[in-house]
């Protein structure tokens, strides 16, 4: 096929991508404009604003206002601090496991049974350790805390950091650690100033996704918190009431929910990309 040609295939690939495009946008799109309505007009199908509609902050007020202000702000506030820690210290529990899984060998139980232990943990469905993670946290009388549900999403990604962390590693030559303990290093020191820099991409790409998951994580936030450290998931959620689903405030919500997180992947885009890509080309 000669450069610059149009056939078919191409019309037809660029169709699929522009119609996928925007059956991906819309919700968000949507979301955004029905923050900009009024109670009365949440229904209604309009899209354009001071074309087909008055825009309105009410949505806005009421969020952010005196009533429900505090509540958003502490939800906000609980998002961050428990996806930021909890992904923190995945991300060292996590180093520290893929790098002995790649880089010693044990013998009583062999690495590959050691790693597809882990993997299995996170393969049970979260509702099967629910009860037995509220009657922990209640016997440490730790129900309605950050440290509770950062423990708790701790250990929910710690084994997908593991194993994605392990793959980060097994792509780094062992000759350059090899060359740093010949020269004096310890095993630790070689960690810390070899592997963890030259695995920064795969770090950040574990980072993120750690907290993303944590960001978005419901049922653990329902099950161990009740008022204190409720999380902008569980916030949005309570927007149900026997009057039924505000659309206005939800769309409101989301939008504040979406923001942190995607401005983080945003910043971090280049290595995010990089670490996510690390070792898919075999050279």
């Amino acid at each position: 096929m000669k450069k610059g040609r149009i056939t078919g295939f191409s019309v037809l690939a660029w169709v699929v991508l522009v119609l996928f495009s925007a059956w991906t946008v819309f919700p968000f799109f949507w979301g955004a404009i029905t923050s900009f309505k009024s109670p009365g007009e949440q229904y209604t199908t309009a899209f354009l604003p001071l074309v087909q509609f008055r825009p309105s902050t009410y949505a806005w007020q009421v969020v952010l206002g005196q009533a429900e202000g505090e509540r958003t702000r502490q939800g906000l506030r609980n998002s961050v601090l428990i996806s930021s820690l909890s992904s923190l210290l995945v991300l060292l529990l996590g180093s520290f496991a893929g790098y002995a899984l790649v880089r010693f060998r044990f013998y009583r139980w062999k690495n590959k049974n050691i790693a597809s232990w882990i993997l299995s943990n996170r393969m049970f469905p979260p509702i099967a350790v629910a009860i037995p993670f509220f009657l922990i946290m209640r016997t440490l009388r730790l129900l309605d805390t950050l440290l509770a549900i950062i423990m708790a999403h701790t250990v929910y990604n710690l084994p997908l950091a593991v194993w994605l962390m392990m793959d980060f590693f097994r792509e780094l030559p062992e000759e350059v650690e090899e060359a740093a303990l010949i020269d004096g290093c310890s095993s630790f020191q070689a960690f810390f100033r070899i592997a963890l820099p030259l695995s920064l991409p795969g770090i950040v790409a574990v980072y993120i996704l750690c907290f993303i998951f944590s960001w978005n994580e419901f049922l653990f936030v329902v099950t161990l918190s009740y008022r204190k450290t409720m999380t902008m998931p569980v916030i949005i959620a309570g927007t149900l009431t026997v009057r039924g689903l505000d659309f206005w405030k939800v769309s409101a919500l989301s939008l504040l929910a979406i923001t942190p997180p995607v401005v983080l992947a945003a910043l971090a885009s280049r290595f995010l990309i990089r670490g996510l890509t690390l070792g898919a080309i075999k050279e």
